[in-house]
């Protein structure tokens, strides 16, 4: 399943369920050669490029249900996810 976030196709992702995680990456994650956090303690790498191409989410299931969005500041811009249900359905 693709996810997209920011105008960014995340076709990689992952929801680990027993720690309320989701992984998201655009293509191989090995590609990423850089790694930040986010304001809200989530992880960002990029390419060499600089783009954005991974976003760890941290207690993911848990903010979409208490605020309807997760929202992740990344440098210079604010992004938000809310069309998640799908992916971080109950199993």
């Amino acid at each position: 399943m693709t996810v997209k976030v920011a105008g960014i196709e995340f076709g990689n992702n992952f929801y680990d369920r027993e720690v309320d995680v989701l992984y998201l990456h655009v293509g191989d994650p090995a590609s990423s050669v850089d790694w930040e956090d986010s304001e809200e303690g989530d992880g960002l790498s990029y390419a060499s490029d600089g783009s954005l191409v991974g976003i760890t989410i941290l207690n993911a299931r848990q903010r979409l249900d208490r605020d309807g969005k997760i929202v992740i500041t990344v440098p210079e811009r604010q992004i938000e996810a809310s069309d998640l249900d799908e992916i971080l359905a109950p199993a």
